[in-house]
Formats: C-alpha cells, structure tokens, sequence
C-alpha cells in the first residue's frame, strides 16, 4: 500500500520510525517536518492529517519511547527476578540493547530534556526519567536490604552512576561513529558497576 494510504496507526507509526531514523544522524531540534515528510516518501499535508503540529509528533515520539523501553525493562528484570544483581544486569543490558538498536532516542531525550520552557515532549522524557528511576532504586534497594550489596550503599548514587554508566557508553559510541560499541562494551562496564555496588560486604 504506497504510504499517502496508509491507515492511521501505521501512519503515526511510521512517523516516529522516522523521526528516530533521522535523529540518528541529525540534530533533533533541527528535525524539520518537511525532512520527516520525505524520510517517509510522503508530502507534508499527508503528514499533517495525522498530527496538526511538531509537537504533536514529538510527543508521540516520546509515548513510544516510553512504552517501549519500560515494557522492554520490565520484561527482562522479570525474567532474573530471583536476585536483584541478575535483574539489575537485565536492566542494564534492555537498555544499552535498546538504544543500540535505535540509537535516535537518546539524542532524541536529550535534545527534549534541553529545550527551554515546559512542553509536552519535555515533561514526557521527564516522567519517562523519573520512572526509570523508581525501578531502579527499587532494585538497588533490594539488593541492599538482602546482602546481595554493599550494606551501606547509597542508593542515590547508584542510581545516578548505573544511568551515568549507560550515557557514558551511548556517548563513547557516538563519538566513534559505531552503535555496535554500545552492545560489546556494556558487559564489561556492568561487571566493573557490580564490583563497585558489591564492594564493603562482609
């Protein structure tokens, strides 16, 4: 079926594949619809049938992101509840998996979470951030209160190196032009992150 056709949720669909395509190579804030409109091979006015403004793309692009990642999350920590360190690895391998398959997103959140003011986008990458982050303090403190980690772990530090770890790898990738960094890498850089939580147990 040519694309001007397609029925609306494969259109908004095919929408945000594009969008994530192209900030894989570009600026998102200079993510313009027309570029949007011909990475899909349709006109603009095809594309505004289905989203009267950028915004309103921005935004869908945000709620798949949300939901996929989460979704994705969620299912590989359930996988390894048994400790807190196999679903904290789960977690981390979802995630750094995930952005290397599409390695738009994470210029994609950045780029939202700089903008100025308070958008619709903005605050979606930022409820996106804080839910990522009750899951993982969940799991730190799981694994605290069980022994699996260091008794006196700062919770909130963990959270914010595990995070920081995975943009450090995101950033190492994209600097070297090579996505596929991100996935070799992360073993390694989750085994060092364990011994770092794990570190003081008696």
């Amino acid at each position: 079926m040519p694309r001007e056709h397609l029925p609306a949720e494969e259109r908004r669909a095919a929408t945000v594949d594009a969008v994530i395509a192209l900030a894989a190579d570009h600026d998102p804030g200079e993510i313009t619809t027309t570029a949007i409109a011909r990475q899909m091979g349709v006109t603009q006015g095809a594309l505004f049938k289905h989203f009267p403004t950028k915004e309103a793309i921005l935004e869908a692009v945000m709620s798949w992101v949300a939901e996929r990642l989460l979704s994705r999350m969620d299912a590989a920590t359930k996988v390894a509840a048994p400790t807190a360190s196999g679903a904290l690895e789960a977690m981390f391998t979802a995630h750094t998996g995930f952005v290397t398959e599409h390695p738009g997103v994470p210029r994609m959140m950045f780029g939202e979470l700089q903008r100025a003011g308070s958008t619709a986008p903005k605050r979606m990458a930022a409820t996106l951030l804080h839910q990522y982050d009750e899951r993982l303090r969940l799991l730190l403190e799981r694994g605290r209160d069980s022994g699996e980690f260091d008794p006196q772990l700062d919770v909130a530090a963990a959270a914010t190196l595990f995070i920081g770890s995975i943009q450090g790898l995101v950033m190492q990738a994209l600097i070297a032009g090579d996505v596929q960094r991100i996935r070799r890498d992360a073993p390694r850089a989750f085994a060092i992150y364990r011994r770092g939580i794990t570190r003081g147990q008696a």
